[in-house]
């Protein structure tokens, strides 16, 4: 009968390898599509399109930070006019890639000491428990 020595240290080691190398895989998945490729336009496009009610005029984005992995994104931008001469409120926006078109899925609120907005503790964690697929790498805290 084999002792516990001979099968503990194998079966924990297999399980840290494991462990590890899905960490990394999330980690590798994590990228920035550059600026004028065609995921990042379509990125923005999906935020323009879902913030052109709510402004009523034409905006560009002005990314200041934009992760994707596995069809999932997480996006901090600043909006203007084409001109930059009229600056809006900044955004952040969780986007979803589905049947091959990026959606916005959720825009934290982000105002001060509601426990619900962007920046509160805990607000990455309870994104994470209403989207279970979510990588945690591409959130920001």
């Amino acid at each position: 009968m084999p002792s516990i020595k001979n099968w503990v240290l194998p079966t924990l080691t297999a399980v840290v390898l494991l462990l590890g190398s899905t960490v990394l895989a999330a980690a590798e998945c994590v990228a920035t599509p550059p600026p004028g490729s065609v995921e990042r336009q379509a990125i923005l496009d999906a935020l323009r399109e879902h913030s052109a009610n709510a402004v009523n005029r034409e905006i560009v984005f002005v990314v200041g930070a934009l992760k994707v992995c596995s069809g999932w994104a997480w996006l901090h931008a600043f909006p203007q006019s084409p001109e930059g001469r009229d600056r809006f409120e900044d955004i952040s926006a969780l986007l979803r890639k589905t049947h091959g078109r990026w959606h916005v899925v959720e825009i934290p609120c982000s105002e001060p000491d509601n426990p619900e907005c962007l920046g509160e503790p805990g607000y990455f964690a309870r994104l994470k428990q209403r989207f279970p697929a979510l990588p945690e790498a591409i959130l920001s805290e």
